[in-house]
């Protein structure tokens, strides 16, 4: 009796995801939230081209640390009206990664409606145009 040979399968894609990423940013558009940071609990899931022969280093995927510098960075940038605006803004920044076809945004603020829901937030997919 031979031994035993696995079939080997063909990746499509594969998804790299960061979640609960809270952020402190200055958002909303009611007076009281101007000048102001509140958190953002975010999460991102990012569907990423399927490497010929698997993956074996970084650059053939994407560095999921990039989803938080990318979140960090819209929030640096200045006050955001929206949480529209931001998760837009970081799905299009996440798809400046080469490797990401397509990205999930998920962006709650916990302090919206506080105390009488724990979050209001959105949801968004964006994929590469």
């Amino acid at each position: 009796m031979g031994e035993f040979a696995p079939p080997t399968g063909r990746c499509l894609s594969a998804k790299v995801f960061v979640r609960g990423l809270t952020v402190q940013a200055e958002i909303g558009v009611h007076a009281h939230e101007e000048g102001r940071s509140q958190p953002l609990v975010v999460d991102v899931e990012l569907e990423v081209a399927a490497a010929a022969a698997g993956w074996r280093s970084i650059g053939e995927t994407v560095n999921y640390e990039r989803v938080g510098e990318h979140a960090r960075g819209i929030a640096a940038a200045g006050h955001i009206g929206l949480v529209e605006t931001f998760a837009w803004r970081l799905a299009n920044a996440c798809l400046g990664e080469p490797q990401v076809i397509r990205v999930r945004v998920r962006v709650e603020k916990p302090m919206a409606l506080a105390p009488h829901a724990q979050a209001a937030g959105v949801e968004i997919m964006v994929e590469r145009g």
